[in-house]
């Protein structure tokens, strides 16, 4: 090392200049902890840690060069304040990405509102499901975790299906943000559907019904008017008066979940008109209900009124495919027509709803002639 005074060689661990006896003082250990050169380094102010970049040199009037540094303190750990270094450097801070809750605020606050009573309920079940993920950063989820936790809360398919259909929503959103793989929930596996497939009523069982209703039985009126129009159970439930045009034989505005059937009317055969007013005419309730909204009591009448008749107990559904089965195999209805009946947005789901047999096949086949 070279003497501060005299600029003469001496040996670098000599306390005393050898040639003019200038005691040499040394710098304790710098507080400023050094990394790669233009990295930045942090140094301890008190109990908290500051970090410190280099931006250049200065020359001064005399010539000597001073550098210019950035700092930026209250940090609690040395390694927050070299992470901090970067920003100081590039003069931008790093997002953080939001929880996957935030997501869910936006989407249950816009799109959500748009769907049906039932179906906002379930998807409100299906996120109190996803409870261990709720908080997450969005971008550190991963298939596993969305697997793992469909699967822990989810042993059915429909409750799962609707785990998955939330998070697609979620993570649409958060693709937008740039955050995420939109396409990440597409990699849940759902358990099998092992759903038993509905059956219509028999011609016999219609019969039944229909012999209870003249004999006076109204609550038979139900299932008559779901059988003859297609209609579902929340549509019955939700009915008024003034949605009924009978001489146009319409149903306005009573269609539920979907746009389609929103938008469509519910045609009234001329077999049904007359069961309609009657019951319009029996209609008691101040809000313009054609029955009552409780749904305990609508599916209470409408098991009991079953078992009077002597049908079997099928769900309130089975009226409705009753109604597509009858039109696709009894009547040979075109496709397309049965669709507008049915307010379907496609008629492929004369797959799901019409149910042909054995027989129906034959009587198919039988018309072919040689």
């Amino acid at each position: 090392m070279l003497c501060p005074r005299c600029e003469k060689t001496i040996p670098d661990d000599a306390m005393l200049c050898c040639y003019c006896g200038r005691r040499i003082t040394r710098k304790a250990a710098g507080r400023i902890h050094q990394r790669g050169n233009g990295t930045g380094s942090a140094y301890k102010r008190g109990k908290t840690w500051t970090a410190v970049i280099t931006k250049g040199y200065i020359r001064d009037d005399q010539g000597k060069n001073h550098i210019l540094r950035q700092t930026k303190g209250g940090f609690k750990t040395k390694n927050d304040a070299l992470a901090y270094c970067s920003i100081l450097k590039t003069g931008t801070v790093r997002r953080k990405a939001p929880p996957l809750s935030h997501y869910w605020e936006l989407y249950k606050g816009d799109e959500m509102e748009k769907l049906s009573k039932s179906k906002q309920s379930a998807y409100r079940t299906a996120w109190k499901k996803l409870a261990s993920i709720q908080y997450r950063s969005v971008d550190t989820l991963t298939v596993q975790d969305l697997r793992t936790v469909v699967k822990d809360h989810a042993s059915t398919y429909y409750p799962a299906k609707d785990m998955k259909t939330v998070l697609t929503h979620l993570f649409l959103l958060a693709g937008a943000d740039r955050w995420v793989d939109k396409e990440l929930p597409e990699f849940i596996i759902l358990p099998e559907l092992n759903e038993k497939e509905r059956q219509p009523f028999t011609e016999e069982e219609q019969a039944a019904l229909w012999k209870l209703y003249d004999a006076g039985d109204r609550r038979a009126a139900i299932p008559l008017i779901m059988i003859y129009t297609g209609m579902m159970p929340g549509e019955i439930q939700s009915l008024k008066v003034d949605m009924i045009d009978v001489d146009h034989q319409k149903i306005i505005g009573a269609g539920i979940k979907t746009k389609v059937r929103k938008d469509s009317p519910v045609y009234l055969p001329d077999t049904i008109v007359p069961v309609i007013i009657d019951e319009m005419q029996h209609a008691t309730s101040a809000m313009g209900y054609v029955w009552t909204r409780n749904e305990k009591d609508f599916y209470t009448n409408y098991y009991a009124v079953l078992a009077a008749a002597g049908c079997r107990r099928l769900e309130p559904y089975s009226c409705r495919h009753t109604t597509a089965t009858a039109l696709a195999i009894t009547e040979g209805i075109a496709p397309q027509t049965i669709k507008k009946v049915m307010r379907w947005s496609t008629t492929k789901m004369l797959d799901k709803y019409a149910h042909p047999d054995d027989q129906d096949a034959l009587e198919a086949v039988n018309l072919l002639k040689k």
